[in-house]
């Protein structure tokens, strides 16, 4: 009998304040999809850094004067050296190959280049790709016979740096929009109990418990909750197919690695869940304790 009064109350309360739980449930939405996106965004970064930082080289590229005496003393310095792990020597008709395969969807640019003026260069992998700037702090320009050294941690930090922004975006917005949620649950749950006073207080009358009257205004904030959390699923999808496999892997895992698997994409959804009750709730708590007098 309790147990079909609260429903009762439950289906009452939603009916008669539809407009505001439906914005409830949309805002609530919309944040827990970007928290869902931040979060997917991080782990994506981390899988990222690990899948570079491993195959992170340090090219030395040499000038066009070099002599035989400095490239083999730079040769054996590098070899010598307790970080690195092993040394390649790419001369100009090695770089002017690669130069080749890598842009051979690009003939013009291909044929208007001269073997001759790719530099001939050192390419370094590392013990410990953390270390690279210790590395790059004993190889500089000064060395004699060197033009340039370039590491790939420098090239890949500006598109980490991307991923971060977007991903603070993500989670800025979702506060802002967690917020608005608090803010709509609240009014819902104030708006409902001014409209059910009267039953308020005839069960307060009767006997009725603090928590048995404000249960079922309870329950509707939890409602909320969970139906924005399970509408939060299909824009969780829509950022692992459109941002996360498209952008970040341009659909084969290309500058990636590896993307976010659909089990990892999925496990977010329950802490999605969690979040959605927990805010809902304990919005609807504090609003109740102000509001409705038992």
């Amino acid at each position: 009998m309790r147990l079909s009064f609260v429903l009762s109350e439950i289906g009452i309360g939603l009916r008669r304040n539809l407009t505001m739980t439906i914005a409830v449930i949309v805002t609530v939405a919309i944040s827990l999809m970007l928290v869902g996106a931040g979060l997917m965004l991080r782990q994506q970064t981390v899988d990222m850094k690990g899948f570079w930082y491993d195959r992170i080289e340090v090219s030395i590229f040499l000038r066009g004067d070099i002599t035989d005496a400095q490239r083999e003393a730079l040769r054996t310095e590098l070899t010598g050296n307790p970080l690195v792990k092993n040394v390649y020597y790419e001369s100009k008709q090695d770089a002017y190959l690669r130069f080749k395969e890598n842009f051979k969807d690009t003939p013009d640019l291909v044929a208007n280049t001269l073997p001759d003026s790719l530099p001939e260069s050192f390419r370094v992998k590392l013990i410990n790709p953390k270390q690279v700037d210790a590395f790059t702090a004993q190889i500089t320009p000064a060395t004699p016979g060197v033009e340039q050294v370039q590491d790939q941690k420098r090239l890949l930090a500006p598109l980490f740096a991307f991923f971060n922004r977007i991903q603070n975006g993500a989670y800025a917005i979702a506060i802002a929009a967690l917020l608005a949620a608090l803010i709509l649950v609240g009014n819902t749950v104030r708006v409902a109990a001014f409209n059910r006073r009267r039953e308020t207080g005839i069960m307060r009358l009767v006997g009725a418990s603090r928590a048995f009257i404000q249960l079922p205004f309870l329950l509707e904030g939890a409602v909320g909750g969970l139906l924005g959390a399970l509408l939060a699923i299909p824009g969780i999808v829509l950022v692992k197919l459109y941002l996360i496999d498209e952008l970040i892997g341009f659909g084969n895992a290309g500058i990636a690695g590896r993307t976010l698997s659909w089990g990892e994409t999925f496990a977010i959804v329950p802490i999605l869940v969690v979040l959605g009750l927990a805010l809902t709730s304990v919005a609807s708590l504090v609003t109740l304790r102000r509001f409705l007098r038992v």
